[in-house]
């Protein structure tokens, strides 16, 4: 590589930095926008030649910077520890931004729209996650929670909890959901165990439990759909 490659000797027009502040961030292209992550470069390569290079791989686009492992992005030239930190941050980041956005259209009586919402969070999980959702009583997201980590039996869902947080959040109605690392969504005994246990407390506590959902590999299993709530 030449030392004209290097960003402080391209064009001012053509410069991430310089793009932003002229044009605003919808100009800028993936590689412009890592490049201004990725801040500085080596000797030979620039930032934005290192955002190219890690663009080229696998996916072909940003979505490598999920599937990369912190590892692999500290094998392109000018990656140490701490830019490997800040792009897998700036991957997570997105992540949760995305999700953040899809909560405002969450609606409780639609077992796809939650399914939907949660699918690339779980799905992809090596250990079983049991979460609650809540909502109002116009079925409106309130945020949820993680109830516990590890296959339902093992970790034994604590009811309390569940409806503890329901009680700060005010919540009228819930959603329980958790995941099966296999893939397949089918219930267990367990699962079904769990579900009629939370019917019950729901209704002494004149709580909806409206669905508990079991995600898979790009797939649910919804207890309501099934009309097993």
């Amino acid at each position: 590589m030449q030392k004209n490659n290097l960003i402080k000797n391209l064009p001012i027009s053509e410069r991430p930095y310089e793009k932003f502040l002229k044009y605003g961030s919808k100009a800028l292209s993936d590689a412009d926008l890592l490049a201004i992550i990725i801040k500085t470069g080596t000797r030979d390569l620039s930032s934005l030649d290192i955002a190219k290079s890690i663009l080229r791989q696998k996916q072909g686009n940003l979505l490598n910077l999920y599937e990369m492992s912190f590892e692999e992005l500290m094998d392109f030239p000018g990656i140490g520890k701490i830019k490997a930190i800040q792009l897998k941050a700036a991957a997570e980041l997105s992540k949760r931004i995305a999700s953040t956005s899809r909560g405002y259209t969450l609606k409780m009586n639609s077992p796809a729209s939650i399914s939907d919402y949660y699918m690339e969070q779980m799905r992809h999980l090596r250990e079983e996650i049991v979460l609650c959702a809540y909502f109002d009583s116009k079925g409106v997201f309130l945020g949820d929670k993680i109830i516990s980590k590890g296959s339902i039996t093992s970790s034994m869902v604590v009811i309390s909890s569940v409806f503890k947080a329901a009680l700060e959040k005010n919540a009228q109605r819930i959603v329980l959901l958790h995941n099966h690392p296999s893939g397949d969504a089918s219930p267990s005994r367990d699962d079904i165990s769990v579900t009629d246990n939370l019917c019950q407390g729901a209704k002494i506590l004149g709580i909806e439990f409206g669905d508990h959902i079991i995600i898979g590999d790009n797939k649910y299993y919804s207890f309501f759909e099934n009309n097993l709530i």
